[in-house]
Formats: C-alpha cells, structure tokens, sequence
C-alpha cells in the first residue's frame, strides 16, 4: 500500500477549493498524505481550508506561481507515488485506488494517465478531454494527457527537473514531454478526474498567451511548431472562439495567418510543414 502525496497548488481560491479538498478526502484509498500550498491569499481561502482541521495540512507563504507550488509541496511530501490536483479540478471516487492499482500491475511505468471530463463553474460535464494511449511522439503535435487524471513515481518525477518554474501555462505538457524522453506512461481506461473551465480560470481568461508559451515549449523541444497549434491560436486571435474543448471553426483569414506565422517558426522544415497543412486540413475533414 505504498504511500500517495498529493498537492494541491492554490491562490485565492475560495469559491472551488472546498469541492476540490473533499473530492480527495472522500477517496477510498487509506494511504494519502494531502498538501495544500498556498500562495498567500487573500480572499478566504484560508477559512475555508481551516474549517478541514487536521485532514488537510496546509503550507501558506508567497510563491513564484503554480510550477513552483507543485515543487514545493514534492519537497514537503514523501509518499511514492505523486500528483498534483489544481484548486478547481476534481477526483472521481476511486481515482486514487485505481492508480495504485495499475502501478503495482505495471511497475516498469513512471507515470499512469486515465481518461478526464471537462466540467463548468456548476460541475456539469460540457465534453471529454482527448486522451490517448501513451506514444512518445504524439507530443509533438498534442498533449493527449490531462493533467489532474496523472499520477507519477517520485522518483521519476524527481529524476526529471520537477516541473519547470518559469512557465505559467504549459508546465504538465513541458514535463510529459521531458518524461516520456526517459520512461514509459501508461494509459487506464477510466474516468480518473474532472478538469474545471470557468471564466476566471487560466486556460480560458489567457488562452492566447497559453497557447503561445505552448508553441515556444514545443518549438524548444522539437524545433518545430505543428500547423494544428499556429491555426488555433491565429483563430483565437481573430474569433476569440473558446478553444479548450472545441475544435477552431474553418476561417480564411485565421488560415492566412497561421501561414505566417509557419513561415517563422518552421521556415527550415518547408516540405514538413506543407504535409503537415494537408493532413491536418484531412483531419478536420474527417
């Protein structure tokens, strides 16, 4: 029954961290040691983690922002195995248990995904994220991993840097990245956790720059920025159309502009980059 640390990075978080805090504490899995790192807030936060007592242990000081939370709180953990579930997202019943169990089944795997649902501010499923089954090369084109439904080995995570603390927006895709490089993830196909959007939410409220530290993250690893991230974020520019669980509608213009910015980004892969508008204008076809 090895030991699961898991934390909880969190700033100013009152309306959603009570329903966070109980999805992990109504787990059935007897062995959690739970953390919450807060970055100092200021709008009750606090009270409402004080009303848990003892259940939760709670670490409040200024912070460099969520990467270097999450950091934190691996330091001040112990447990083997390790997540890290942000203040508005959720657990499923049983998420915890099932991890484990795929662990002790599958010991060569450093890191074990499920699948994930999109919720809103009321908690109403609104989509599915799209996750996929675990092919390193994959990343290069998508992230196919949500982050609240990821469990990691310590020392796998220690082994990798942690999370890089100079991003805002694409550090569980930066570190999926540098950990598939060295070891292997596996993929369980159940429902593991909720991933919150409302409007004040990172993902919605700064989706361009997101999107745009996104593509500077992929073109760091892999010198190359897919067509599929420079039409999204040309056409968000343009439409400001919610991208987190829809697909970009077809556009002329955001078509035009992503041309552009490929002739930045790839100019050094021109042939690559022409197969790749093709077989992404297919996909969106199909």
């Amino acid at each position: 029954m090895p030991l699961v640390s898991i934390v909880t990075p969190c700033l100013n978080a009152a309306r959603f961290i009570g329903e966070t805090v109980r999805s992990v504490l109504d787990q059935d899995y007897p062995d959690i040691e739970y953390l919450i790192v807060d970055g100092a807030s200021t709008d009750g936060t606090l009270d409402v983690l004080a009303s848990y007592g003892t259940r939760v242990r709670v670490a409040s000081a200024p912070d460099r922002g969520q990467a270097d939370a999450v950091n934190r709180g691996f330091a001040q953990t112990r447990g083997s195995l390790f997540a890290f579930l942000n203040a508005d997202d959720l657990y499923h019943a049983g998420a915890i248990r099932a991890a484990v169990e795929a662990f002790a089944f599958h010991p060569e795997a450093a890191a074990v995904y499920g699948e994930a649902r999109y919720i809103d501010e009321s908690g109403r499923g609104v989509g599915s994220y799209p996750v996929e089954p675990f092919e390193p090369a994959l990343f290069a084109r998508r992230c196919f991993i949500c982050q609240p439904a990821a469990f990691v080995r310590r020392d796998a995570f220690g082994a990798c840097g942690m999370l890089d603390a100079s991003l805002r927006y694409a550090l569980d895709y930066d570190f999926w990245i540098r950990l598939s490089a060295s070891y292997p993830m596996l993929k369980i196909d159940r429902v593991l956790a909720d991933s919150r959007l409302h409007a004040a939410s990172k993902t919605l409220a700064e989706m361009p720059a997101a999107m745009l530290e996104t593509i500077e993250v992929l073109r760091r690893h892999y010198g190359y920025v897919p067509y599929n991230w420079l039409y999204g974020y040309a056409h968000r520019l343009r439409t400001q159309q919610a991208l987190a669980s829809a697909r970009p509608a077809a556009s002329f213009g955001s078509a035009c502009r992503s041309l552009a910015m490929g002739a930045r980004y790839n100019w050094r892969h021109p042939l690559r980059f022409g197969v790749d508008i093709l077989s992404t204008a297919r996909e969106s076809l199909a």
